[in-house]
């Protein structure tokens, strides 16, 4: 890993975030959490899935750095169980495995971002960054409504048939950038400028898990058509007209 040392930041928005670290490799957590706390997060480092649970699920959480091989568990489960909780923070996903079916893996159980090893501190830092600056950036007061779907943004929850469906934030912010342009097409370099901050390859393979996550979650029978596929361009949000039919 590479560049561990870095200017302390003075925004508030980083002095006052509290970052979960959980990485169950001694000599890892410790580069972790003094890179992390050099650069003025608050920061608890754990490297047990069952002490990151109850870090976790006791609250005041902004975020989470997860790696997926744990003694007593897998990340990956782990994260899993927070989203079907209802818990909301960000989630960076560490793994030594980099092919693509690792990481849909770790998208598909809720993920926001996935990093793989060894990586530089540099970018891990950049990454987490992102995530809560999109994660406390204000969202519009609105709410979406498409035939048994509602979709809350002020208050970050999703239900269908009245029932609650867990929705991470990158995934909000995905249905939220296309809810902005009803029934017309948002290219992929749109929302992964908007939503990644980047257009590489990794990027657009994270958007097409949660486009694809957001449409088995919103609409599993395909009744809606509440995501439609613009090929070679990018995605629609279904209009309300389109979503009666």
């Amino acid at each position: 890993m590479a560049g561990v040392r870095a200017r302390r930041s003075t925004t508030s928005e980083v002095a006052k975030s509290r970052i979960l670290v959980v990485e169950d490799d001694v000599e890892t957590r410790g580069l972790l959490r003094a890179a992390l706390e050099e650069h003025g997060y608050a920061v608890q480092a754990v490297g047990q899935a069952a002490d990151a649970d109850r870090a976790a699920r006791a609250g005041g959480i902004d975020a989470v750095v997860l790696d997926v091989w744990l003694p007593d568990g897998d990340g990956t489960t782990l994260c899993r169980a927070w989203r079907l909780a209802g818990l909301s923070f960000p989630i960076l996903m560490l793994t030594a495995r980099t092919d693509v079916a690792a990481r849909v893996d770790g998208l598909d159980a809720g993920a926001d971002d996935y990093l793989g090893k060894p990586f530089a501190m540099a970018e891990l830092r950049a990454r987490l960054g992102a995530l809560l600056r999109r994660g406390t950036r204000p969202l519009r007061q609105h709410v979406l409504r498409r035939g048994p779907v509602a979709v809350d943004f002020a208050r970050r929850q999703a239900w269908v048939e009245g029932h609650e469906v867990p929705v991470t934030r990158r995934e909000l912010a995905v249905l939220e950038r296309l809810a902005e342009q009803p029934g017309q097409a948002v290219s992929r370099e749109d929302l992964l400028e908007s939503i990644w901050g980047e257009a590489t390859a990794e990027a657009g393979a994270s958007l097409e898990v949660m486009v694809a996550r957001l449409r088995r979650k919103l609409d599993p029978e395909g009744a809606l058509r509440l995501i439609r596929t613009v090929r070679g361009f990018g995605y629609a949000l279904a209009s309300g007209d389109e979503a009666a039919r």
